[in-house]
């Protein structure tokens, strides 16, 4: 194994992450470079400078990748609608690939031969980021504290930090009830008593949506405009990918919209109950599905459909950066051309239901044929019949065989 001199590590500034940065110190003897990248997770980024400095580290990395996130990651995955065992719409996957990538592009930056995250061994997301940089930089060394070390207890980490001088920003004495992870497309709570999936989740869990039941009593009508299957303009106003999902996600915030309770299976084999709240992200799931269900050929669209749980499973499984998922990505991105047009949804408890859904020029929905009205001769009823005949023959067939016996 190669000595490793100098690490990336992508670091937060919490307790988890600020030990590992002075653990990777003591037990490797490196340099150390710090990554923190802001994706909507609704915190400040800054304190981590200063945390950093503070253990000792010259060089700094914040960004700021929000539009990235949204324009590079979100949008492609919701062009093939994608969710993850029926519910999930996988906020916490589609963050990694994104985090993997600068992290490697940064170790290139400033010559370094190791990269680290703060992932324990029992989850998915070191599965995530590893994959993620050794399909990106197949050479890198990966150092994954929680794998080697027995710091694994919220005490001994808060020991290690006491013993070695690391500050602590200790906003309740008891900490954070949940493990929480936060970014522009959803917020998940686990742990605590989440682990007995029989326990109804507190309401003051929440932090993102009102219940349905204190949701406002009167509905909100929105239009989300799309251009190539993404969404570009809320009520005709044409903003920033970013921009567009944080108001969606305040509105539907608002109006109760995007709480899941899920029990799923985790890709290293057990399952696990978490829950989260993706507000802008169910609004603009059920959207995007109106517009394409004028707009997408019935094959095309019913062949996306088979194909989005292989396409979700490849993403949280942490293989965005594979060749079959850009195979898939450039078969789901030829269908959206002709995704043009506007949506309009109600929002109401919790619901979000589509009330309309136009396109001007690549609309395949034709009046004048499905009309239970006068159809001038469109449409000749009875062609139907030979149809029905034809596709019953099998069907007459087996009968007919049956008796026989």
């Amino acid at each position: 194994m190669k000595k490793i001199s100098k690490v990336v590590l992508a670091f937060s500034g919490g307790l988890d992450t600020s030990v590992i940065l002075k653990w990777l110190q003591d037990t490797y003897q490196c340099e150390i470079v710090t990554f923190t990248a802001d994706i909507g997770q609704g915190e400040e980024v800054e304190p981590a400078r200063a945390k950093a400095k503070q253990l000792g580290v010259k060089e700094i990395f914040i960004e700021d990748l929000r539009e990235e996130f949204v324009r590079d990651y979100v949008f492609p995955m919701f062009r093939a609608n994608t969710i993850y065992e029926g519910e999930y719409l996988l906020g916490t996957s589609i963050a990694r690939p994104l985090i993997a990538k600068r992290q490697i592009e940064i170790a290139n930056i400033t010559n370094s031969n190791a990269v680290s995250h703060g992932a324990t061994g029992k989850g998915n997301d070191q599965v995530r980021f590893e994959l993620g940089y050794y399909a990106l930089q197949p050479d890198i060394s990966v150092v994954a504290p929680w794998r080697e070390w027995d710091l694994n207890s919220r005490e001994k980490l808060l020991k290690y930090a006491e013993q070695h001088g690391i500050p602590v920003e200790m906003k309740k004495k008891t900490g954070s009830p949940y493990s929480m992870d936060a970014n522009l497309l959803h917020i998940s709570y686990e742990g605590r008593m989440l682990e007995d999936p029989a326990m109804e989740p507190e309401e003051s869990m929440w932090r993102w949506s009102v219940s349905p039941e204190n949701a406002p009593d009167v509905a909100e009508y929105i239009q989300l405009g799309f251009e190539r299957g993404d969404l570009v303009s809320l009520n005709d106003e044409k903003l920033s990918p970013a921009s567009l999902l944080a108001k969606l996600n305040q509105l539907g915030g608002k109006h109760g919209i995007g709480r899941l309770d899920l029990v799923e299976n985790r890709y290293v084999g057990m399952k696990s109950r978490g829950c989260y709240e993706t507000p802008g992200g169910t609004i603009l799931l059920r959207a995007h599905r109106a517009i394409e269900s004028i707009t997408l050929d019935r094959e095309v669209a019913h062949l996306k459909d088979e194909l989005m749980p292989r396409y979700a499973e490849l993403i949280y499984n942490g293989y965005w950066w594979s060749p079959e998922r850009k195979m898939l990505q450039s078969m789901i991105d030829t269908t959206q051309s002709c995704v043009n047009g506007r949506v309009r949804v109600k929002l109401y408890k919790g619901n979000v239901i589509v009330v309309g859904r136009e396109s001007t020029s690549d609309s395949l929905y034709a009046p004048d044929v499905s009309t239970f009205e006068d159809d001038k001769g469109v449409y000749n009823q009875a062609d139907a019949a030979g149809f029905i005949k034809l596709n019953a023959l099998r069907l007459r067939i087996a009968e007919k065989n049956k008796r026989v016996v």
